[in-house]
């Protein structure tokens, strides 16, 4: 094995796949070396015999599933599957905002145990993001074998997360390969050294490594976490209801949506509109709807979908017409503007004594939507220390504060599409992708038979819910 790993360092070296001068690592770490091992997909015959050996390392016997880390160690775990005959997962970067919006591809079942494949750690981020994700899906995951251990912490990360980590080289052993090789001098091996005594990559650590999974617990349990009033309150009541429909009354006449909630509100636990399309809105329109609201137990989102600087959406809920903040339980909103947009909303709450709640527009359920990853991340960071936060619109499980909901739009009994580039799922599949409350129209409003629909709708989504937390 020695003479394996001497063989093979000497062969990245001559593929420049191993570099000397002034960089910067992914983690923001200034380094005199950079192994870049993305160029070994140019050359076959390495690609090959690097995949065999890392995989000579794998101890547990159990594994039934490979996931190579993006992007650089896919085409290794590619050649590893099909070299062992052991069926391979991938993990996106971000959920498909199409399709099945997948955050782990391939064919798997809950409790496959599942080896992780990576090029090269440095505080081990990469790994621990994508053990949270295979976890989330049902995943084991105990081992990650990993080409170039940097030793700079990451290994440290990675262990004390309870993931054994195995590496055919550490950077002071292919230092040392190389020097015995002549392929570097004594004086860079030397600065390599004194480079590894000083820098040492930050600790890396997420959300779920010390709260409960979201996804496993009951709604009851939960709303004892939530720091937003009405988030714990709409917990409670989708645990005593046991209903998680949210339906979209997103009709333009006064009289349909109070008839469609009438019939609707013993079934549901939370009623959606649009306020600013119902062609004959007045404020007794508002009082029936509160009386139904009380009547039934349900809460009434308005989907505003605020967007603006702090003191424009401080009057948009506030004032005007529609006086959304006295009546609506709930809002939606854009996060785009920052904190500003949560201060104008919490401004504007003052003046109100019940429990109010916003969800935060994360993803979107439309085709080409913009939220891409990093404006997921800072959303997220938006309501991590919000109390008027409720949750966040989204269509995959990207946070995992049990104390937060996820509210899922796009949901109809076939996985379809409309001609607006709006995009349907699943009962099922919006529930197993991290959904709490998912929101229902057309499904509804369009069928003949509300009531039918409307029941077939909360059966199929409260016995999702039973099952993901029972699981």
């Amino acid at each position: 094995m020695k003479e394996q790993l001497k063989e093979l360092a000497i062969e990245l070296y001559e593929i420049d796949a191993v570099k000397f001068g002034d960089f910067v690592t992914k983690v923001g770490l200034k380094t005199p070396v950079y192994v870049d091992l993305r160029v070994i997909i140019s050359y076959p015959k390495i690609l090959k015999k690097i995949s065999k050996t890392l995989w000579g390392l794998a101890e547990d016997d159990k594994v039934v599933q490979i996931c190579g880390v993006p992007y650089t160690a896919l085409p290794i775990a590619s050649v590893i599957s099909a070299e062992s005959d052991i069926p391979m997962v991938i993990r996106r970067k971000e959920a498909k905002a199409y399709g099945t919006k997948k955050l782990i591809e391939g064919s798997f079942k809950q409790g496959d145990t599942c080896v992780i494949i990576e090029d090269v750690v440095t505080s081990g981020s990469s790994i621990l993001e994508t053990v949270r994700d295979l976890k989330n899906e049902g995943l084991k995951v105990t081992e990650a074998l990993v080409i170039m251990d940097r030793e700079q912490g990451g290994r440290k990360n990675i262990e004390n997360s309870g993931i054994k980590m195995q590496s055919l080289y550490t950077l002071t052993q292919l230092m040392g390969y190389l020097l015995e090789a002549k392929k570097v001098t004594a004086e860079t091996v030397e600065r390599v050294t004194e480079y590894l005594k000083e820098s040492r990559a930050p600790v890396k650590t997420f959300e779920d490594e010390s709260a409960p999974n979201r996804l496993k617990l009951d709604f009851a349990e939960r709303s004892k976490v939530a720091k937003n009033p009405l988030a714990a309150k709409l917990l409670n009541l989708m645990s005593q209801k046991e209903t998680t429909l949210c339906l979209a009354a997103d009709l333009t006449s006064a009289d349909e949506i109070i008839d469609l909630t009438e019939r609707a509100g013993p079934h549901i636990a939370v009623l959606k509109i649009h306020v600013d399309i119902i062609e004959d809105f007045d404020q007794t329109f508002i009082q029936r709807l509160k009386h139904l609201s009380s009547k039934h137990k349900f809460f009434i989102m308005e989907d505003r979908k605020f967007g603006d600087i702090g003191n424009t959406v401080s009057l948009q809920y506030g004032k005007g017409v529609y006086k959304i903040a006295e009546w609506a339980d709930l809002i939606t909103a854009h996060p785009v503007p920052g904190p500003g947009l949560l201060d104008g909303l919490k401004k504007a709450q003052k003046h109100v004594s019940e429990d109010r709640g916003v969800f935060l527009i994360t993803e979107m359920s439309s085709k080409g939507a913009l939220t891409g990853e990093n404006y997921v991340k800072e959303c997220l960071a938006l309501s991590k220390d919000s109390d008027i936060v409720t949750g966040h619109v989204c269509q995959s499980n990207v946070f995992s504060d049990p104390g937060l909901i996820q509210l899922t739009p796009g949901v109809k009994l076939a996985k379809t599409s409309d001609n607006l580039g709006q995009q349907y799922n699943t009962p099922e599949a919006v529930v197993n992708a991290g959904a709490d409350l998912a929101v229902v129209g057309r499904g509804i409003t369009e069928s003949l038979d509300k009531l039918s629909s409307i029941l077939k709708y909360k059966n199929q989504l409260w016995a999702a819910y039973k099952n993901r937390i029972s699981s």
